[in-house]
């Protein structure tokens, strides 16, 4: 499916990425997740052959994407605000989309539209935000591609609309399993749809992890000092706020029911860290703090 060995991307003398490495060879539903300015985007771009590596190495399904036609037969990007000619509509789309793409599924594309009740005649230029998500969402499910590429696709969406898009992708996903990535910084948007996530941080991908076990990382613990620094003792320590007598920490650890026995015999309320707060605070720490 996908591999990338050492590669690095500057735009000029500002690094985009450094030293990425990343490998699967099985067709699964994968989550990129990082901050803004984390290089997400360029990653995106250099996968799907919009830019051109400076070091390393990218190979997609057998083939080098940048400047290579066949990249178009195996990869479909489907940016944030995807690239729409202001003179197009819905059926210009659908259209240009079974021009460009070999293994296009014209009903799915027409169940899609119908599903979302996207107006066949009205210039996307004139959607909303929503609408415009719905629709790339159209394109990048019936590319059909061996890799597909879709960045922030809950974006402009109500809870509605996003659970259409969800039944859709999963849907189509086990009827046709392809290498699928869906790019957000918000992971609780996308979470349980990934069998994998690629966390992206300062320009390099720092964890790629089956997600049932990174949903394991986290622990919030929280009561009186007195109480928590015996229990804290050479932890990693990634967040911690003092209120009053009170702290409240995170800790760089798996939760199991060994660190519920430790906190409740210490009289201290624990928790597991939701994903996108241990994210957030994994990702924002320079160093780890042993306490």
């Amino acid at each position: 499916m996908i591999k990338l060995e050492d590669v690095s991307f500057s735009y000029g003398n500002v690094p985009a990425l450094k030293n990425v490495n990343i490998s699967e060879t099985e067709p699964i539903i994968m989550g990129l997740w990082g901050r803004n300015g984390s290089g997400k985007t360029t990653f995106m771009k250099l996968l799907s052959g919009l830019e051109n590596i400076d070091a390393g190495s990218i190979n997609v399904n057998g083939i080098t994407p940048y400047n290579n036609k066949e990249a178009m037969n195996n990869i479909t990007y489907i940016q944030e605000n995807h690239p729409f000619s202001i003179l197009w509509n819905v059926e210009d789309a659908l259209r240009f989309g079974a021009l460009f793409n070999k293994n296009w599924d014209g009903e799915l594309a027409e169940h899609l539209v119908t599903l979302f009740e996207l107006p066949r005649k009205k210039k996307i230029k004139n959607f909303s935000k929503g609408m415009q998500t719905m629709l790339q969402i159209v394109l990048g499910l019936a590319s059909k591609a061996p890799v597909t590429i879709m960045d922030e696709p809950t974006n402009g969406l109500d809870a509605y609309m996003r659970k259409q898009f969800y039944d859709a992708l999963l849907d189509t996903y086990e009827e046709d399993p392809r290498f699928i990535i869906l790019s957000t910084h918000h992971i609780d948007e996308i979470e349980a749809m990934c069998e994998k996530i690629a966390i992206i941080n300062e320009q390099t991908i720092v964890r790629y992890e089956e997600t049932e076990e990174l949903k394991m990382h986290g622990i919030l613990l929280s009561g009186s000092a007195e109480a928590i620094e015996p229990l804290i003792e050479g932890q990693s320590l990634i967040e911690k706020r003092k209120l009053g007598k009170q702290i409240n920490v995170m800790i760089d650890d798996v939760f199991t029911e060994e660190w519920k026995a430790r906190a409740n015999k210490a009289g201290v309320t624990v928790e597991k860290a939701k994903l996108q707060d241990y994210l957030v605070n994994y990702t924002t720490k320079k160093e780890v703090h042993k306490v």
